[in-house]
């Protein structure tokens, strides 16, 4: 057999299956509308390297410089450029998928480390490699719980303050499991755990909390959350990042039953788009997983080896039946992500998380110092982010910030929301001084 492993035909079998099938060539079996074949011209005029590059800096000169203090699910930290480094190899780039495990040892030992991570933080003993994103993640747990309950329910609890994407996407899933999403209420920025225990029954299959919250709170009641999950036989889902879960309290001790959320807080800039979705579960859970997942077996030859297991769950072999349809290729930004932590080093990790709590409250400070202005909203322990009361309209506010430079979320009539990190912590200060103007 000639060529390469991934198109083994000869000249002579491609021929001789065209003459099969009656045509005479390859094209043949295609039908291109001749508007938008490819006439062998691009119709782009040639340039020299220099030339592009000017005109792209021409290009780029056009974008507003602005500094975001966004957050609410997507966060930018600094990514060491040796995460770019690594992660550029061909070896990596070329590996599509890791499906063919005695050409892909390096990346598939490089996800089983990935997931190895996520064991640790959540303290749960199962993790795959990957999802899509927080809501993705999410969403499949709602489907896991579905099957996995005992309970007939058919009601998701999410708490009230859900980002509005995350919720749409859970949303689309739930419709076709026959499931529905209903919201229990906040209480200052966390859940309230009394509403919740009021409003859980047998007609609920799965309980969603997240910690920090969306409004940046560190969830005070996550025990209280997983006795009532409990208690009703609902599966007990906790969304949270890899940065944040290095200093709160292991989910696993708090009776979590599946972790989602973000990977991509690491290895990652800020996209708001792309992601990369943490699924973790109990090992009862282990054959109703979503997704790929990375083992350590041993080869022939007695020899440590590494492969996707368990494939069984999935829809190449299942089909119809498989336990999801999802098939991420998130592979390369899991690389990112584990290259990242490795850089970081458990105490490295564990100093960016302080610093996420030390550069929140600090700078609610300073703000809550400025006249009209109340930081933060809720009295609670901050992660990365936290909400502002303004006197004045909140959108009038973040509308007059982004003509000195800088951007923030409005999420209420009066109330906006901060989030500094170690990539934008630098201009807190200035931050703090337009907001002064404004304000």
């Amino acid at each position: 057999m000639s060529g390469s492993p991934y198109a083994p035909h000869t000249d002579a079998e491609t021929a001789a299956m065209l003459e099969t099938i009656g045509v005479e060539s390859e094209e043949s079996l295609f039908d291109i509308p001749e508007a938008v074949a490819f006439d062998g011209e691009f119709g782009i005029d040639a340039r020299t390297e220099r030339g592009i590059r000017d005109e792209c800096a021409r290009m780029f000169a056009r974008n507003d410089d602005a500094t975001e203090f966004l957050g609410r699910g997507h966060y930018s930290h600094y990514v060491p450029s040796v995460v770019d480094h690594l992660s550029d190899r061909a070896e990596f780039l070329t590996s599509y998928t890791q499906y063919q495990p005695e050409i892909s040892q390096g990346f598939l030992q490089a996800l089983f480390e990935y997931q190895s991570m996520l064991v640790e933080l959540t303290g749960l003993p199962v993790a795959n490699c990957s999802m899509y994103d927080a809501a993705t993640a999410l969403s499949e747990a709602a489907t896991l719980a579905d099957r996995v309950r005992s309970t007939t329910g058919d009601v998701v609890l999410v708490p009230e303050h859900l980002r509005e994407g995350k919720r749409a996407v859970l949303e689309n899933y739930c419709a076709g499991a026959d499931l529905t999403v209903e919201a229990y209420s906040m209480d200052d920025g966390i859940a309230d755990v009394d509403a919740l225990a009021d409003r859980v029954g047998d007609d609920v299959v799965m309980v969603y909390a997240e910690n920090p919250t969306l409004r940046g709170c560190i969830e005070e009641n996550l025990d209280a959350i997983g006795e009532v999950a409990d208690d009703n036989d609902a599966l007990f889902t906790l969304g949270s990042d890899v940065v944040a879960l290095s200093v709160l309290e292991e989910p696993a001790s708090a009776g979590v039953d599946v972790v989602v959320g973000e990977a991509g807080a690491l290895g990652l800039p800020t996209s708001y788009g792309m992601g990369l979705g943490v699924f973790a579960c109990r090992e009862e859970h282990l054959r109703q997983v979503p997704g790929r997942l990375v083992g350590a077996s041993e080869d022939a030859e007695g020899d440590r080896a590494f492969t996707l297991t368990l494939q069984t769950r999935e829809q190449h072999i299942r089909k119809e039946r498989a336990t999801s349809n999802i098939c991420t290729n998130q592979a390369w930004v899991a690389l990112r992500a584990a290259i990242h932590a490795a850089w970081l080093g458990p105490d490295g990790l564990v100093d960016l998380a302080n610093d996420c709590v030390r550069d929140a409250a600090a700078l609610a400070d300073r703000i809550d110092d400025l006249s009209g202005a109340a930081a933060p909203v809720h009295d609670r322990h901050h992660f990365r982010e936290f909400a502002v009361r303004t006197d004045q309209p909140a959108a009038a506010v973040a509308d007059d910030l982004e003509k000195t430079g800088f951007l923030v979320h409005v999420v209420g009539e009066h109330l906006l929301q901060v989030c500094v990190t170690d990539h934008n912590a630098g201009r807190a200060d200035d931050l703090v001084a337009a907001f002064g103007e404004v304000i």
